[in-house]
């Protein structure tokens, strides 16, 4: 792998547009995003598609959003014209269920097989497919504590993981909605502020920390951003 310490360094103190255009020269052909269409989603989506319209959006489905999100993910794809990529389980949720269990209800080994069943082996696919070198994440360091040193450049299992917005604070993220006329997700006025699949997600309430909403405050991440190394 090509020594990117100086470029990582420097995208630091670059602004977001300048770390997206950076991801794009380097990795060009080779290079997606990610997207969870979750809360503020629209906002990653709209910066990288207003440099690369045509750049793969991976999503992957558990087949357990809310319709809410599903319907989001219609809206935004029309909106931006997404080239959206969908990966999923070979096993239906129905089968898993019937195989296995609700995973989620059996404790953090539980919820752990879930996700490598449903978000992080489709996602490992959707690279594979399509020949993805680095991925573009929204991800932002003031979303909980186990993101708070998350650098902007990462490597993860041999490939680069880029965070435009990892240092941007929710007051930047509601003006650039804002600015731009852009949604956020329908349940975010219902009170849900990190919206995952529904039978792991609340809504926030008083005395909850954001990282408390998913999973029953047992774990904040699902595996798709974890095992992130710095460069070096």
């Amino acid at each position: 792998m090509e020594n990117l310490a100086p470029d990582a360094e420097r995208l630091e103190n670059a602004s977001a547009a300048e770390r997206i255009r950076w991801s794009l020269e380097k990795f060009r052909g080779k290079i997606a995003m990610s997207s969870s269409f979750g809360a503020q989603s629209a906002v990653l989506l709209h910066m990288v598609c207003s440099q690369k319209r045509d750049i793969p959006v991976i999503l992957v489905d558990t087949g357990y959003f809310f319709p809410e999100t599903y319907q989001f993910i219609d809206d935004l794809t029309e909106r931006f014209d997404l080239n959206l990529k969908v990966y999923r389980s070979p096993i239906s949720p129905a089968w898993q269920e019937a195989r296995f269990g609700k995973l989620w209800e059996e404790g953090v080994e539980g919820i752990e097989r879930y996700n490598q069943m449903n978000k992080v082996k489709p996602m490992e696919a959707a690279l594979e497919d399509l020949g993805i070198d680095a991925l573009i994440s929204g991800i932002r360091r003031q979303q909980g504590s186990s993101r708070e040193n998350v650098p902007v450049v990462a490597s993860q299992r041999n490939r680069i993981k880029i965070h435009p917005i990892i240092d941007w604070t929710d007051m930047e993220i509601g003006q650039y909605l804002k600015e731009n006329d852009l949604p956020y997700h329908p349940l975010w006025d219902e009170g849900y502020v990190s919206i995952g699949d529904w039978h792991t997600t609340r809504k926030l309430t008083d005395g909850m920390t954001e990282e408390e909403t998913r999973f029953f405050g047992l774990k904040r991440e699902c595996g798709l951003n974890e095992e992130l190394d710095f460069i070096i």
